[in-house]
């Protein structure tokens, strides 16, 4: 979930991919893609992710699942390139917060637990990162998948 900075412009990496449409518990409707982590020419995760590429969609992000299983994700689209600051507000689970520059190069990995019970939103810790993009994946998926910062995220044509 973001708490909304931007700064700065760039470009977008693409590769062609079919979307289709789904919906989060009582929330806004996502498009869904597939995008994958590249290390050079090898593929490290492949991840079908819901798009939030609105305001209304980054601020909701995935406070309304319950759970994301491996391989599953969110991918956050700013309009420009910038720092960002995402917090875990009315979050179930722990995540990876991987923020990625308009390039699709990765530069911060967080990884994020739950807060705990009665954090209100003033205390909640702020993972803080430059980017276009912020990937939400499951807490243990970059490690897991030997991501790391400088790997490349391939985002599809027409998401960003």
């Amino acid at each position: 979930m973001t708490d909304r900075t931007e700064t700065a412009t760039a470009a977008t990496t693409a590769t062609p991919t079919a979307t289709a449409t789904t919906t989060a518990t009582d929330g806004p409707t996502y498009d869904r893609e597939t995008v994958s982590v590249e290390n050079g020419s090898r593929t490290l995760a492949t991840i079908e992710v819901r798009i939030a590429d609105t305001y209304e969609k980054r601020y909701t992000g995935l406070s309304d699942t319950e759970s994301l299983d491996s391989g599953e994700g969110m991918l956050f689209v700013h309009d420009e390139e910038g720092r960002h600051a995402y917090v875990m507000r009315k979050m179930d689970f722990p995540l990876d917060i991987l923020f990625v520059d308009a390039n699709g190069t990765i530069t911060t990995i967080h990884h994020a637990p739950v807060p705990p019970e009665g954090t209100s939103g003033n205390e909640l810790e702020r993972y803080r990162g430059t980017g276009k993009y912020v990937l939400e994946v499951p807490m243990g998926y970059a490690n897991e998948t030997g991501i790391e910062v400088g790997d490349r995220l391939v985002i599809p044509n027409g998401t960003a």
